[in-house]
């Protein structure tokens, strides 16, 4: 048997303890490892997905709506009823409008307009009024003015608003909403005698108003031009 020398155990030993602390801070191959980083492959599959599949792509003609993209008027009117045929014409003629962000508006404006005519404020009623609707308004507010009278009014909130009308007239789009508000408002005399409604009492108020915009004009804004109120 011959014997081997220092030296050649000494590496032989070298060799084992370097090769268990490489596997220990390596670790074993389990076949789920990530394959090795390839940049010209990682951008060939990038570029392939930016790619798109046809070379031409049709767009949709104005005053055209897609079938599919009628989704957002589905939501709040049952497909085939009249009040859907009147949202569809709208959103054909105007491809920006959306029903539940106008019903938003309808509800801000609402409030605006119910809280300007109590103040006497015209310069915002004109902004947010048809000529006929805002020159009722203003006579009203000039009558009550003429007595002395004045309104005391706290908006509460809006209980319930609900789109229940829409239809094209022309190139102008209407939509009605009936509107359910809580309301505290008083009239007072000129020696501050309450003479309709009351200070302190919430009184429920139900309203149906119709907004209009001309779907050719640049400027976003509805204006109301029809109120009703509801018993």
């Amino acid at each position: 048997m011959e014997y081997l020398d220092f030296g050649t155990i000494f590496f032989f030993v070298a060799a084992v303890v370097i090769f268990l602390q490489l596997r220990k801070v390596l670790g074993r191959r389990t076949g789920n490892e990530r394959p090795p980083f390839n940049p010209y492959t990682r951008t060939a599959e990038v570029e392939d997905k930016a790619k798109p599949s046809d070379n031409v792509v049709s767009l949709p003609r104005r005053g055209e709506v897609k079938e599919s993209s009628f989704e957002k008027v589905d939501a709040v009117a049952k497909p085939g009823t009249p009040l859907n045929d009147g949202l569809r014409a709208i959103q054909n003629a105007d491809p920006s409008f959306e029903p539940a962000k106008f019903l938003d508006g309808s509800k801000m404006a609402y409030e605006m307009i119910v809280m300007s005519f109590a103040d006497g404020d015209r310069k915002t009623l004109k902004s947010l009024l048809s000529r006929e609707v805002f020159d009722g308004f203003v006579a009203a507010i000039a009558d009550r003015e003429s007595r002395g009278e004045k309104v005391q009014s706290s908006f509460v909130g809006i209980n319930k608003a609900d789109i229940i009308g829409a239809e094209m007239k022309g190139t102008e789009s209407h939509v009605t909403v009936r509107i359910v508000s809580e309301l505290i408002s008083a009239t007072l005399d000129k020696n501050g005698t309450v003479i309709d409604g009351d200070k302190e009492a919430v009184a429920e108020v139900k309203d149906v108003w119709t907004f209009a915009r001309d779907t050719r004009s640049k400027d976003p804004n509805w204006k109301l031009v029809a109120t009703e109120a509801e018993d």
